[in-house]
Parts: C-alpha cells; structure tokens; sequence
C-alpha cells in the first residue's frame, strides 16, 4: 500500500497508537447527526453536501479501519486477496491508502458457506478488507438519512435497537386483551441473495457513493476458483449488506396499512414487527390475515425481487402461537385468573433449547479428557451469551433444565477424568460453594483457582424496555434519552461500579463504553510494579484502547 507522496495524501503516515479518538469519534457522530436533521427538514441539497463531507472525511477512514479490522466478527476473515490487517502499523497504512485511494472498480467476494440451523449451507460473500473499509465509509454517509425515514417497526440491524425490543414489541401487540390474535408469521425466501439491483439503486436515488453501491452489488463472487456474475442480491458478508437489505423493504408499514396516531399510537387493524428479513402481521381476523399472505404482500415484494417461501410462511391463531426469533409467542389457558381467560408467555422456543443443548454436547465431546480450566474457558461464555439473550422472557424453568442437564454433563465429564475414583471423592474436589454470591454447593469448578461453571438459572429475569417508536441515536435531540437506555448485563457489580466513576466514558477514546467493543480492566499501575487491585488503581477501557495505553507506555522513556 502506498502510504506517501500520494497527491492530497497525508503528510506523514499515519501512527495509529496515537490517534486522538475522542475527536475522531465526535466528528463522525456530529456529522451523522447534521445528516439525520437535514433529511427531517427535507433539505435534499444539504444532505448530499454533508453525505460528501462524510466520504471525504479523515475521522470517517479512521472510524471505517478500526470497525472493519479490530470490532467486526469477521475482521480476521481475509476476502479475494487473502489480507487480513492485525496490528497497529497495518492498519496506519490501510487508513493512508484509503485517504488517497481512487476506487475505480470493486473486487469480487469470496464465496464461503456457514451451516444454518436447519442443516442446510448459508452462502456469504466476504468482501476484501478494503472494500470493507470503504462499505463501512459510505454506510456511515447513507445510515443517517434513512434513520430519519425508518419506519418504528424496523428492529434489525439498527443502531440502537435489536432482537429484545423486536420481542418486546410483539408483547405489547399479543397480550391477551388485544384484538389482533391472528398472525402472519413470514418468512422471505432467500431476502439478501435476490434483492433487485435495479430497484435498490433506484430506491437510494443519487446519494453520494451511489456509483460505489453499484459495483459492490455487480462485483460478482469467486467460488471453487471461479468467477460468478451477480445480477441480483447482495451478499451476507458485506457491511453495508443489512443496511440495503433495510432500505430494500422499507415502506412495509404503508403497504400493509398500518396506522398511527401523532403519539405513535396504533389505529388501524393491522400490525407488523420486522427484524430484518424476518417478519410476523397481526390481524384481527383469519380473512384478512389470509389477504395479507396471499394479496398484499406478495406483489409488494416481487417488484424488489423478492417472495414468501411457501414452506415457512404460515397462518396461526396466538392459541396455537409461533416462533419468533429464537422466542415461542403463544396465549395460554388460563380461565380463573384472567378476565380473558387466556395469559400471554413468551419463552425461549423448543428449536433454540434443541440448538443449544446440541452445541454444549459437541463441545462436551471435545473437551474429553481435557483438563478444566480449558472446559471453563470454553463454556462459560457460551452460557452467558445463550441466558443473557432469553432473560428478558419467562425463562426460569428452561434455565433450570438446563442447568439440570448441564449437571449430567459434567458427572459424566469427572467419570471419564477419573474412572477409579469413588463418587465421594469426585464431589469433594470438584463440587462446592465456589461461588460466593450464591447459597450453591453443588458448583462445579476449580477449587485451586477458585473459577467455576457458570449456571442458567444465576441470570435473574429482567425485562427489556421497548426502545420508543422511530428514535434513533441519530436525532441529536435524543441524546438524553440515549444515554439513560446504556446498560451493561454482562459486567459484573464491580465493573459497573467503575463504569458509573468514569461516567460510562472510555479514559483513552472518551467514546461511550457501550459502543459494541470488548472491555479490558487496565491497572494504571502495573501488578509486577508493585500496583494494587483497589478501585483507584483501575480503569474500563476498550480492548483496541487497552492496547494503545500499552503502546505508550512501552514508547515512553524510563523514569
């Protein structure tokens, strides 16, 4: 990569250890928020004027390299070309060429399959770093102005709002006291690989980066070793992939007739919750429901290439219920306790339990005979992540089966460690009070260490609150109301503890520490300096901030 004397191109290479990312972050943010007030005033001219300042913008390269390469799942995936960028001076260079490079020409997407839950393969195409890095500059162009044109029902693959307020929704629409009992649980048939090119582009119009959208979504895949032409869709894989496929369907909300009150209130007989490419319809009567599947829809979504998969598509009474996002929906009998006579539940579905419990016991099988710090490591983080995303529903006698079945698990794990041993002494070395917060002496861990396996039924039920009809992080005027909606489930009291000390700022970006980066504890004094692990002597910070304080402190002359 070219990194210098480069016409309009830095005037030194870009040291990344030393970039100031509370000034970076603040001027994206600050554009994104000039973008979503034009677009609200319909100021078009303005928008686009401001969408350039954006793809021109140094913060905006700098925000796109560390998004792509340091946060995003598959930042060590390589695309076409096989490059992957891993530390600090790669990734000074690649922000170098992006600020002086002319992208005449997007590279094809690698073509690399991932096994779905119903055993079938899911193709994605993995673009190249770079034209990662230039999706991630053009989304953040695009993003603002159509947040300030989403329609409130739109859950997935939106800043700020995620599976827990989609589920959360549906709650509000299927209480037992609501008129609309009749679900059109939908299902779109291949959404990414058979979006129209033509209608998305049309659809965007002549924002800036339009010309780049398009070579993206022309760009074509490499399979096998060879070249495949891509006419329509747009692959998974990309970073501006779930944005388009948003744009590609909004506008569902007017097609279906779904009303509003000025406070947000609906008013019509109809209602939809979409996350992505997966949507539920309620309706008030089977007729209708039965229009919807078979009259409404399915013109709407052939002019963006698109139909319902008839196998997945289904018609259902809220008595019989659906699955929803790894969630069952459904009304329950419940005569003497409700003037209804029915109660709403909203439990983790049987498929998400069958999934999970399947992938605990491949794990358990290949971790025979391995010693057990390595069984903590491996499944301690795939507990947290499984009950911190059906906490929000009624989930305790699903979390104390499992725990149930996690037990079997592991007395059969101890009697293959130690088949001549006598249950008594299994129990006395493994098995204990280790966890202090809990009255539990059948937890299983490691008494030298001190470190345990974690239980389903520790993570006490909390409910979501609904993120409020359109808003978005975007809307300077909600930053108050953004800020308040900040949590952090997966920390423990004393990490909140230090969080709330730091007023929820990173020490070394300055950027809010819920911004989808791993946190590290950092000891401003190191332990082998002699520094303590009191309050005073720690500090949260990003991981990829955690690596730069250890930068400087390394470049920093002794004494």
């Amino acid at each position: 990569m070219q990194t210098s004397g480069l016409a309009n191109g830095p005037e030194r290479p870009t040291d990344w250890d030393s970039v100031d990312w509370r000034r970076t972050d603040r001027n994206v943010r600050n554009l994104r928020h000039r973008i979503f007030r034009a677009t609200q005033a319909g100021d078009l001219k303005r928008v686009s004027s401001l969408q350039k300042l954006m793809l021109r913008s140094r913060s905006n390269i700098l925000m796109a390299v560390r998004r792509v390469t340091q946060v995003n799942a598959g930042k060590n995936t390589p695309g076409v070309d096989k490059l992957v960028v891993k530390t600090p001076a790669a990734r000074g260079r690649l922000v170098d060429h992006l600020a002086t490079l002319q992208p005449w020409r997007a590279s094809p997407a690698r073509r690399v399959y991932i096994p779905r839950p119903d055993g079938k393969q899911r193709p994605l195409g993995i673009p190249t770093i770079l034209d990662r890095c230039l999706q991630a500059r053009v989304k953040n162009a695009l993003e603002p102005e159509w947040e300030a044109k989403f329609e409130g029902s739109s859950y997935g693959f939106r800043p700020g709002r995620g599976c827990h307020d989609a589920i959360s929704k549906i709650y509000l629409l299927a209480r037992p006291n609501k008129r609309k009992k009749w679900v059109v649980d939908a299902d779109i048939k291949g959404a990414f690989d058979n979006i129209d090119h033509d209608f998305l582009l049309k659809t965007i119009g002549a924002a800036p980066g339009r010309e780049l959208l398009r070579q993206w979504l022309k760009a074509g895949v490499m399979e096998d070793g060879g070249y495949h032409a891509t006419e329509m869709g747009t692959p998974q894989g990309g970073v501006i992939s779930p944005l388009l496929l948003n744009i590609a369907l909004h506008g569902m909300e007017a097609a279906l007739d779904v009303r509003h009150k000025p406070n947000g209130e609906l008013t019509g007989k109809r209602a939809v919750v979409r996350y992505a490419d997966d949507f539920v319809v309620f309706c008030e009567s089977e007729e209708d429901a039965i229009r919807v599947r078979d009259e409404i829809l399915p013109p709407w979504l052939a002019v963006r290439g698109l139909s319902l998969s008839k196998e997945k598509t289904q018609i259902v009474h809220l008595r019989k219920g659906f699955d929803f996002l790894s969630y069952n929906v459904r009304h329950y009998p419940c005569p003497k306790t409700t003037r209804t006579g029915f109660k709403l539940l909203i439990r983790p579905s049987k498929k998400a339990v069958r999934r999970r419990r399947e992938q605990l016991r491949k794990e358990w099988d290949s971790l025979t005979s391995c010693p057990i710090q390595q069984v903590l490591s491996r499944l301690n983080p795939i507990i947290t992540g499984w009950a911190n995303y059906h906490r929000i529903v009624v989930a305790s006698k699903t979390f104390a089966k499992m725990d149930e079945w996690m037990f079997h698990r592991t007395v059969r794990y101890i009697k293959r460690l130690h088949p001549t041993k006598s249950a008594d002494w299994m129990t006395r070395k493994y098995w204990g009070k280790l966890n202090p917060k809990v009255n539990d002496r059948w937890v299983f861990g490691d008494k030298h260490t001190g470190r345990y396996l974690k239980k389903f039924r520790w993570f006490k039920i909390v409910r979501h609150v609904i993120v409020k009809g359109t808003a978005s992080p975007d809307d300077p005027s909600l930053r108050e109301y953004w800020w308040k909606r900040q949590t952090l489930n997966n920390l423990s009291d004393s990490d909140v503890r230090l969080a709330e000390t730091q007023d929820w700022r990173c020490p070394v970006c300055g950027m809010n520490l819920i911004n989808g980066e791993a946190l590290h504890r950092h000891h401003k004094k190191p332990s082998v300096q002699g520094g303590s692990d009191s309050y005073d002597n720690r500090e949260l910070l990003h991981l990829f901030c955690h690596q730069q304080r250890h930068a400087t402190m390394r470049r920093a002359p002794d004494g």
